[in-house]
């Protein structure tokens, strides 16, 4: 266990429902830090003295971050800061990252103490090639945002990873099943805690069995082939258009937006007339 901690911003993971995977150099961080940043200081609180520290909890919320950055820079500068979320690994959808940022900016050290994370773990546990993941944070509250949001989304990568109430998890999943097709997902409920569940199958399959969910919920969905087709068709196009746009012949452009995006040459020469 690390004896000596040097003054900083220390970006502390925290379990995410098992107390057991709070690691010993995020213990070590919580008991020597003046001060915690933490959104609910109430649950954070039990959780430093619980790891033996006595630092002054300070509230960081989407509100008052901005107000609160300048005090908290001057103390990690000369102090110990760690910066905690509710539960995993903060500045992934919390309001941390703002702190994070100033910290660079202002040439504060910054130091991760890496942990749990539900993102992490979702992926890990899904069974899908992790290595080219769009992670979407909470999806919007409203069905048309949320729709648009996915349809982006799945446009951009083959695994999408999101946040879900309980009681919007049903609804989403139908969703799913609606505009990308009844994808293979993997609902992963209550992470860590004594009723974890992780549930794998198409998405039309496991949207009966979560209408009543309870506890929170992460996603991942294996988007279909399609949607990255349509993605790799959008990429070719707007290539294919910039460069005729700069004079370039048409046999030299189909041969490196080919070459670029996989895309046959003789769609593209077909793209470039109807250009």
């Amino acid at each position: 266990m690390t004896t000596s901690i040097e003054p900083g911003l220390y970006v502390v993971a925290t379990p995410i429902g098992n107390l057991g995977d709070l690691s010993e150099r995020a213990i070590a961080t919580l008991r020597s830090a003046t001060t915690v940043a933490a959104e609910d200081t109430r649950t954070s609180g039990m959780l430093v003295k619980r790891a033996g520290g006595s630092g002054r909890m300070l509230s960081l919320t989407e509100h008052n971050v901005g107000q609160r950055i300048p005090a908290l820079l001057e103390a990690a500068r000369t102090g110990i800061v760690a910066l905690v979320s509710d539960a995993g690994t903060p500045v992934i959808a919390d309001p941390g990252a703002r702190l994070v940022e100033a910290a660079h900016a202002g040439g504060v050290r910054v130091v991760p103490i890496p942990g749990p994370s539900a993102l992490a773990a979702a992926v890990s546990a899904s069974g899908f090639e992790g290595s080219d993941v769009h992670f979407l944070g909470f999806l919007p509250k409203t069905r048309g945002e949320r729709i648009a949001r996915l349809r982006a989304a799945a446009l951009s990568a083959p695994v999408l990873v999101f946040f879900e109430s309980p009681q919007r998890l049903g609804k989403t999943l139908l969703e799913l099943v609606a505009e990308l097709g009844d994808p293979e997902t993997v609902v992963c409920r209550e992470l860590t805690k004594l009723h974890e569940e992780v549930v794998r199958g198409a998405a039309s399959e496991l949207a009966p069995r979560f209408q009543t969910a309870r506890g929170e919920c992460t996603v991942v969905v294996r988007c279909p082939p399609a949607a990255n087709a349509q993605a790799d068709t959008a990429e070719a196009s707007t290539l294919l258009a910039a460069m005729k746009r700069a004079g370039a012949r048409r046999p030299a452009a189909a041969a490196e937006v080919a070459r670029l995006t996989g895309a046959r040459r003789d769609e593209l020469y077909e793209a470039w007339e109807a250009l």
